[in-house]
Parts: structure tokens; C-alpha cells; sequence
């Protein structure tokens, strides 16, 4: 694999070794092999590793195929993907409801195989959505990239916004849920509230629209842990319409969409932002 990057006006100054290991998280034993190959170019020259990297420069990578080895999967079909965004490095697409992000089992096909056969080479999971929820989602196209748009999810600079017919007239036009949640005790598929046992969670929601006796609320992410915003909505009394585990609602579909998804890319520094469109999710909200 070869990668040339052509390092942006914005970038931050620093060094090639500096760039390799704090930005581009690149693991000591494949910087390693970076240097004593010279497979580092900076401009088509190789350079030494405390030089600078600056506006302009066209950054040159070359990773053997031991360096990160690709993991087959069997591939979907390709034609089930409805693409939002996509470059070399990464592609975020429109999740259908009903189907997985990854299979359980290695056989299995699901959202990612689908994705990987319209890329035709092996995708990586980034970030995941429930099986019942639809919308927008990041696949790495590489594992190079991989762990840079980890640490962005985990800096919390990958936003998520919501969109989720819940039961109820929410009562305020904006609230910050921040109950910690953990698992159920009896029901594995389940997660609860748990003031003293669960992981810190932390959910922004905001009134859009009454629809009779059921409030559209959107709901932006600070952390991302299992059914989040279904555990906190159903919590306060507001459980999602359509719900299998948390509502006694019933609709065609869990009624929870991944609408839009905004980020900066690490290596353009331009700002992605997309929106995802399910035409399930507005039928559903016309019955209403």
C-alpha cells in the first residue's frame, strides 16, 4: 500500500517522526520498518526523521503487506450500498434498518461485507448502529486509517445527531440525560440504567415537534455506548416508538434514525458533513 498525502495549509507544525507517531498513530514496530526501508518521502525525496513537515508537502507512505496484513472477509452485495461520502480513506453510508453492521460469526453477512464489496477490498468497522436503527455510518477503508478515526470518535469530535419519535410530549425543548448505564441483570440483550455500576453516558436531546401524543425529538451523542439513546429516552418515560426491548409501542420499525454525521478529515482537515435520508423512517412519521 502507498499513500501520498498532501499535508494542508492548516496542519499543525511538526516532524516526520512527530507526524508518524502523534498524528498518524502509526505503531512503533511499523515506524520501525518505515525507517529502516525508507519508505517515508517528503516530496519524492527520502528525508531524515526530525524534519519538518510542512503546508504543501506531499507526504509518501509505503506499507509492505506484512506491515498490516488484510483480514478476508466473504463479500455482500454491492448494490445494497447507498453511499453518502467517499474518498480513498473512508466511506460513510446510509445503514437500512434491519440489517447488522458486522456479523457475529465469520460467515455472516452483514453492512460491512456489503460495503466491502462495492469498495472491492476489506473494510473496517469504525463506529456501529443497532441493527433496528438506520442511517449514517463511517467505514475505514484501510487499516492505516483505522485508529486515526478511532481517536477522533473517542475525542468525542465525530458528531452524531439523532432523529427519534419517542413516546410522550417531551416536556422541555432541550435536555442533557446523563445517567450511567450498564447491563441488564436478567436479559443479556438489554441495558439499564445503573447509577453505581454503569459506564459514564451522556446524551443532548431536543424537542423538534409534538405529533399528537408522541414528541421527534433529536438526539446528539457525547459517548457511545449500547442503545444509548434508547436506554436514557425510555428511562425518562419517552421510550422509542417501535422499540422490540424498551417500548410497548408497536410500529413497522424501531423509529430511531442516524441523520447526520459532521467531522473533520485527518488528512484534508476539510470538514465532512452528510446527511441520511430513510424513506421508512419519514413513512413512519406521516402515520403519526
Amino acid at each position: 500500500m502507498k499513500y501520498t498525502i498532501t499535508i494542508p495549509a492548516q496542519f499543525p507544525a511538526m516532524t516526520v517522526k512527530e507526524a508518524l507517531e502523534d498524528y498518524f498513530l502509526i505503531p512503533r514496530k511499523i515506524r520501525h520498518f518505515l525507517r529502516t526501508k525508507k519508505h517515508v518521502r517528503v516530496n519524492e525525496q527520502v528525508i531524515n526523521w526530525q524534519s519538518p513537515i510542512t503546508a504543501g508537502d506531499q507526504l509518501e507512505l509505503i506499507f509492505d503487506e506484512e506491515d498490516y496484513p488484510e483480514k478476508a472477509i466473504p463479500w455482500g452485495k454491492s448494490e445494497l450500498v447507498d453511499v453518502l461520502y467517499e474518498d480513498e480513506h473512508l466511506i460513510v453510508v446510509n445503514k437500512p434498518e434491519g440489517m447488522k453492521t458486522h456479523g457475529n460469526e465469520p460467515t455472516e453477512i452483514a453492512l460491512l461485507n456489503h460495503v466491502s464489496a462495492y469498495v472491492q477490498q476489506t473494510c473496517y468497522v469504525v463506529h456501529r448502529l443497532d441493527m433496528e436503527t438506520s442511517g449514517a455510518i463511517v467505514f475505514a477503508k484501510n487499516p492505516f486509517i483505522l485508529p486515526i478515526l478511532n481517536r477522533l470518535l473517542e475525542d468525542k469530535v465525530i458528531f452524531r445527531e439523532y432523529l427519534a419519535l419517542c413516546q410522550g410530549r417531551f416536556p422541555e425543548h432541550t435536555q442533557t440525560i446523563t445517567d450511567k448505564i450498564g447491563r441488564h441483570r436478567h436479559d443479556r440483550r438489554k441495558r439499564v440504567v445503573d447509577p453505581q455500576k454503569g459506564q459514564p453516558a451522556l446524551t443532548h436531546v431536543t424537542r423538534l415537534k409534538t405529533l399528537g401524543k408522541t414528541s421527534l425529538v433529536a438526539c446528539q451523542l457525547e459517548t457511545g455506548r449500547t442503545h444509548q439513546i434508547r436506554v436514557h429516552l425510555s428511562h425518562h418515560g419517552y421510550a422509542i416508538i417501535g422499540d422490540p426491548l424498551y417500548s410497548t409501542i408497536p410500529a413497522s420499525r424501531l423509529m430511531l434514525h442516524a441523520h447526520k454525521l459532521t467531522f473533520t478529515h485527518p488528512f484534508t482537515l476539510e470538514i465532512i458533513s452528510v446527511k441520511a435520508v430513510s424513506s421508512s423512517f419519514e413513512q413512519g412519521l406521516g402515520n403519526r
